[in-house]
């Protein structure tokens, strides 16, 4: 990283929040901080068919999540599911009765958890999820899974997971970290970051310090990364 170069592209810079995933069943924007413990928000944010209201949701929880606690809500009853281990396997929240059941697919819906977020930056963790709705009278039901990878853009397709972007502990200033995985989506990793500097090429989600890596000499522009690059990050 060039001493020179960098302080003419950090001179202005855009902060940029990543967006809400676009799941009807999605998890917030923060970021989560590998090997630190903090809570973590499921939006409900449809029912089904645009007609019937969620009338439970049972998130599984990943082996790699070794913390976990249930935060109450006024959804209904939550509970912690564990197997023939004693290790907790999903957290399912459920409405008491038919009687808790809207009129139609009105409402929005958070339902939180408090986890250890495994030691495991510039990973994405999913969280497989399992909707279930009811009509109006409790009489139909109907489950949507919500378990895929990647949104397939397929109406009747397999539905994306929740997922979470797991980032590595950072100093406010300069940071540096040996990446252990290609990452070709940088903003997933560094959308809050002021810029991202790999040798003399770098990266920023702001659109004024884009332009400024553009126009600077002996700059190219970072897009990607490979296992076991080294970057600079300056937050």
């Amino acid at each position: 990283m060039s001493k020179t170069s960098s302080a003419v592209v950090v001179g202005v810079f855009t902060l940029v929040t990543p967006a809400l995933a676009a799941a009807h069943i999605s998890l917030g924007a923060a970021p989560a901080f590998a090997d630190t413990t903090q809570e973590i928000t499921f939006g409900v944010g449809h029912g089904c068919d645009n007609l019937w209201d969620t009338f439970s949701v049972q998130v599984d929880i990943p082996a790699s999540v070794t913390t976990v606690r249930a935060i109450p809500s006024d959804f209904g009853k939550v509970t912690v599911i564990r197997n023939t281990a004693n290790i907790i396997t999903g957290v399912k929240w459920e409405k008491l009765s038919n009687a808790d059941l809207q009129d139609g697919d009105t409402n929005y819906y958070k339902l939180g958890l408090r986890i250890k977020v495994p030691n495991q930056p510039f990973t994405r963790l999913l969280f497989p999820t399992h909707q279930v709705c009811r009509s109006a009278d409790g009489k139909v039901e109907k489950p949507v899974d919500w378990v895929a990878e990647t949104d397939s853009h397929d109406e009747n397709g397999p539905k994306p997971a929740p997922s979470l972007n797991i980032l590595p502990p950072r100093e406010k200033g300069w940071n540096k970290y040996t990446v252990p995985v290609a990452i070709t989506d940088l903003k997933q990793y560094f959308g809050d970051a002021l810029i991202v500097w790999k040798g003399n090429a770098a990266y920023s989600p702001g659109a004024n310090t884009v332009g400024q890596i553009k126009s600077t000499a002996d700059v190219t522009e970072l897009t990607s990364l490979a296992a076991n690059d080294v970057v600079w990050v300056k937050y």
